[in-house]
């Protein structure tokens, strides 16, 4: 190959450049209808009752647990292998983060081992889970949602690997990730490597009235324009002036938010990129199998369980012995594969709080071997067979 073959790459059709140059003509670049839009088919597309849209994952993760209401000192579990906004959004509010270890064949949170952690420490000192769909792989939400009612715990979704990705409940029956049947909020990221991208943006899904609420507030600084809502007067709101009505500029704050509004041309890429998203994903599982197929009976190499019905492939995963050598050897072929990721309490960050190596075996050995190889709906079959060809001569 004569070209540099990344790990993940947006696809930017003349239709989606057309939909954001309509915008940039139109009277809104912001707080105009395109976010509306996409919110509704966003929703749609999930199976969720609600969807609101932010200017990235991190913001969305950040909404979600402010709409929780953690309190600062309270304490969430979440998994180790994930970006580190997983976990930071839990301090952003000021609460304490436990790490929960992973499953070693899903990579996954385990949840045995949550229950573990649940039954160790006082009732109510943990208030809920944040819980990844890690590559595009579904934690089953119907036992998760089990075991957080058990200990009266909330549960966030992190869906940024997983539009499009599903699992079965007992009763046979798809459930959508995002759509909120066994979790309280959802979150979603549009960076450009992710399914359907927006440059940057997110969003939150959720069935909960309440919450929707609570988000479309937060993201704008805390205010709303709801008159039945307003705690002013009338006449304060009039400058003295009695008057049988709020004037139509009047606005209030009634919490601390934040600036976390996307675009009206963002949300038009995401729409137009939205039209395509399932296109997208059957590539993506297309390209799994491949993979699947062509390293099944390789020694070195081990990968998620197979190809895994419902999973969103944001990313192919594999483990190997020689990581190093193999990833080295990849860039000098111009493949450039990537690592997801160093767990995050080994951050120096989250040294800090008392975990260090051997904290969390199974996230720590997967680290040392994990490889993410190209995983994106326009990579060729060419570029694929090259790919495959290139990691079976390095162990030759």
């Amino acid at each position: 190959m004569d070209h540099i073959i990344p790990y993940g790459k947006q696809n930017i059709t003349e239709a989606d450049i057309q939909a954001v140059i309509n915008t940039l003509k139109s009277d809104f670049l912001t707080q105009g209808p395109k976010i509306e839009e996409f919110e509704e088919k966003f929703a749609h597309y999930v199976g969720a009752n609600y969807a609101v849209a932010v200017s990235n994952g991190t913001a969305a993760l950040h909404l979600a647990v402010m709409a929780l209401e953690l309190k600062p000192g309270e304490k969430v579990i979440t998994t180790p292998i994930t970006f580190a906004a997983s976990a930071n959004c839990i301090r952003y509010c000021g609460g304490d983060v436990i790490f929960s270890d992973i499953d070693p064949k899903t990579y996954l949170i385990d949840v045995d081992k949550l229950r573990n952690i649940l039954i160790s420490v006082k009732p109510g000192e943990i208030k809920g889970i944040v819980s990844v769909d890690f590559a595009g792989n579904s934690v089953n939400y119907q036992e998760l949602r089990k075991l957080a009612d058990e200990f009266n715990l909330w549960i966030i979704e992190d869906a940024c690997h997983s539009p499009g990705g599903y699992f079965y409940n007992s009763d046979g029956v798809k459930v959508n990730c995002g759509a909120g049947d066994y979790v309280d909020l959802a979150v979603f990221s549009f960076h450009p490597v992710k399914h359907i991208a927006c440059g940057e943006g997110g969003m939150i899904t959720t069935n909960n009235q309440l919450l929707y609420k609570k988000l479309l507030t937060l993201r704008t600084h805390g205010i709303v324009k709801d008159e039945s809502l307003f705690q002013n007067s009338k006449l304060f709101a009039n400058g003295g002036v009695d008057m049988d009505s709020y004037p139509n500029w009047y606005m209030e704050m009634h919490s601390l938010g934040y600036n976390y509004r996307i675009t009206d041309f963002q949300a038009a890429l995401g729409l137009s990129q939205l039209g395509r998203a399932e296109e997208g994903l059957g590539r993506r599982r297309e390209i799994a199998k491949r993979y699947n197929e062509a390293f099944k009976d390789e020694p070195f190499l081990k990968g998620q369980s197979g190809y895994v019905d419902g999973h969103a492939y944001h990313l192919y995963i594999v483990e190997v012995e020689d990581r190093l050598g193999l990833y080295n050897y990849l860039r000098e072929k111009g493949i450039y594969s990537q690592i997801h990721y160093i767990p995050c309490h080994l951050m120096p960050y989250y040294r800090n709080y008392g975990y260090n190596e051997g904290s969390l075996p199974i996230a720590e050995r997967y680290y040392a071997r994990c490889l993410s190889l190209p995983m994106y709906p326009t990579l060729s079959d060419e570029e694929l067979s090259f790919i495959i060809r290139t990691i079976i001569e390095y162990y030759e």
